[in-house]
């Protein structure tokens, strides 16, 4: 064969596609059968679980003081909307293919192999790094609960400077153990949790309502003032693309606090991971992806039209708004319960994140693009207890020993780029098998996965030029370990070898 015929046959390889019955054909192998214990409330429990974390406590003063002033309930609204066209090719895929690995499956149906690969490389860097970076965060709130009870915790061992972050790495580890032990014991800790998060945020709401004043809504939406520019590589990339520099309050700064408030969405996506586990995936997977964002964004806005009810924008802190504000009246008793509920809601974002990130590994050594002998399942538990052990040991190295802080925006940017893979595959596999079951479809293909596209794209170019130069040399060790290991070992690929 020629080098050129070569060349092209390589293409053709590597851009080979898996069909979906393929994929449901893989997972009634024996050795790598997931139990099927989940249902549509299991689901969507998950969803609110890695949905709601301390954004809501925190995010939602932030954005009104500096950027959307009253109105950031609207730019919550809006974050919304754009994250459900997402949800709504999500909810599609998920239910047309119920196989672990969500948008990395998703993606070998669509793209093939290697684009394949590169997404699921791009969720370890969402969901690996995510989990270590909210269990650093769940090690402060845990050492300020502490503190308020007065047991002080030396600053080696706990918090984001720690030396070692003892208690980071130790919510991590019992948590691993929590998902070996089965999916729906995982399910039944999730739940509890989030019974206790949700309680903290709806008393919070309440009691809320009793201070708030209504001379803090006006105006609702205060005059547009120009933002400071930032330059260099932490400048946002639409910047130094095209000019455009973030404007403060007024309608554009909504949508500027839009941009931000979007990433305390992120999350519903990890959802369709545990598609292979659920009982009844067709009718189930979109009703916990959907029913998990609509009951978010509810709690979201509710909670910021409190805070900025309690308290005028200009005078909310940026560090602990909701409890500062409930200070500022007077009811000292909320910082704690506002503690209570950080914890619980990092908890369940630490563990779902890691079951999510286990599945979507179990999905690509199945594949054989990852070594196929950590995707067997343990024949007790019924989970994938090898990698679960490796993603927690990983996990709490990572938030044990490695300051994550200037990392954590490459989780947001690694969410959006496989959102946008996702709406593309559903125009995609739209046209190429039009003749497949879709318990679930999304409305007005293509311009709503297009719209989804370029919205997540310009969320994207919103994030400073030091991210995406981070992301893309992320995705190029990807790229090399493919091809050195992965296309090497292809499970497809050695089918198709004569």
């Amino acid at each position: 064969m020629s080098a050129c015929g070569q060349g092209r046959s390589e293409i053709v390889d590597i851009l080979r596609t898996k069909n979906v019955e393929q994929s449901i054909r893989d997972t009634e192998a024996p050795e790598h059968r997931l139990r099927k214990r989940l249902t549509a409330i299991d689901l969507t429990v998950f969803g609110i679980g890695v949905i709601v974390g301390t954004g809501i406590f925190v995010l939602t003063g932030q954005v009104a003081k500096e950027l959307a002033g009253p109105a950031v309930a609207v730019s919550f609204i809006v974050a919304a909307v754009v994250c459900g066209l997402a949800a709504l090719c999500y909810a599609e895929l998920a239910s047309t293919i119920p196989v672990a690995g969500s948008a990395y499956t998703f993606s070998f149906a669509t793209l093939g192999e290697f684009p394949a690969w590169i997404i699921g490389w791009d969720l370890m860097l969402e969901m690996a790094l995510a989990a270590a970076v909210v269990a650093v965060g769940w090690s402060g709130y845990f050492a300020s609960l502490l503190s308020s009870l007065g047991l002080d915790l030396p600053a080696s061992i706990a918090g984001e400077n720690a030396t070692v972050n003892v208690p980071a790495m130790a919510v991590v580890l019992l948590l691993t153990g929590v998902l070996v032990a089965g999916i729906k014991l995982s399910s039944r800790v999730n739940l509890v949790i989030v019974t206790i998060k949700v309680a903290v945020i709806l008393l919070v709401i309440v009691a809320g309502l009793f201070f708030v004043k209504a001379a803090n809504y006006t105006p609702f939406v205060p005059d547009s003032i120009p933002t400071e520019q930032v330059s260099g590589l932490k400048a946002p990339l639409i910047q130094v693309l095209f000019g455009i520099t973030p404007v403060a309050f007024g309608v554009i700064g909504i949508f500027s606090a839009a941009a931000i408030v979007f990433f305390a969405f992120i999350g519903f996506d990890i959802v369709a991971t545990a598609a292979e586990e659920t009982i009844k995936p067709q009718r189930d997977l979109p009703r916990g992806i959907i029913g998990s964002l609509t009951i978010c964004t509810l709690l979201y806005v509710a909670v910021s039209l409190v805070v900025v009810g309690m308290q005028n924008y200009r005078e909310l802190s940026v560090e602990a708004p909701l409890a500062d504000a409930f200070t500022a009246v007077g009811q000292t008793w909320a910082a704690t319960l506002i503690s209570i509920g950080a914890i619980a809601g990092l908890t369940t974002v630490v563990m779902i994140l890691m079951l999510g990130q286990t599945r979507v590994l179990f999905a690509m050594c199945r594949d054989g693009l990852l070594p196929r002998r950590l995707a067997k399942v343990h024949p007790r538990f019924g989970t994938p207890a090898r990698l679960t052990v490796i993603i927690g040991v990983v996990a709490a190295l990572l938030a044990g020993f490695i300051s994550l802080g200037a990392l954590a925006e490459l989780v947001n940017i690694g969410t959006l780029f496989a959102f946008v893979v996702v709406s593309a595959g559903v125009i995609i596999l739209r046209r190429t098998r039009p003749d497949l079951p879709r318990s679930f479809r999304t409305p007005m293909v293509p311009a709503l996965p297009i719209l989804s596209v370029l919205a997540c794209f310009y969320l994207m170019i919103n994030l400073p030029v030091e991210t995406w130069m981070r992301f893309v040399v992320w995705m190029l060790i990807g790229a090399v370990l493919y091809f050195t290991y992965g296309y090497r070992h292809s499970r497809m690929a050695r089918e198709a070898r004569p």
